[in-house]
């Protein structure tokens, strides 16, 4: 799986585990609602500043994105 993938799919399961809609995650990161989506389908790569709110959002550590191991 390609790291672009990972990461969508631990996005998609921590903002589910989180019991957060798209909109609400992208409201409290201070992101468009559109742009959560086009990550959690692989269709954009995040930026690092992006990576970062969404981690501080959703209470992981950024590189939990990236672990494709990960239990969420």
């Amino acid at each position: 799986m390609k790291l672009r993938e990972i990461f969508a799919t631990n996005l998609r399961r921590m903002r589910h585990a989180s019991g957060l809609s798209q909109e609400e995650l992208a409201h409290r990161a201070g992101i468009n609602r559109n742009y959560v989506g086009l990550l959690e389908r692989a269709a954009n790569s995040p930026t690092l500043d992006t990576i970062e709110r969404l981690a501080e959002e959703l209470g992981v550590a950024p590189a939990r994105f990236f672990d494709d191991q990960a239990d969420h």
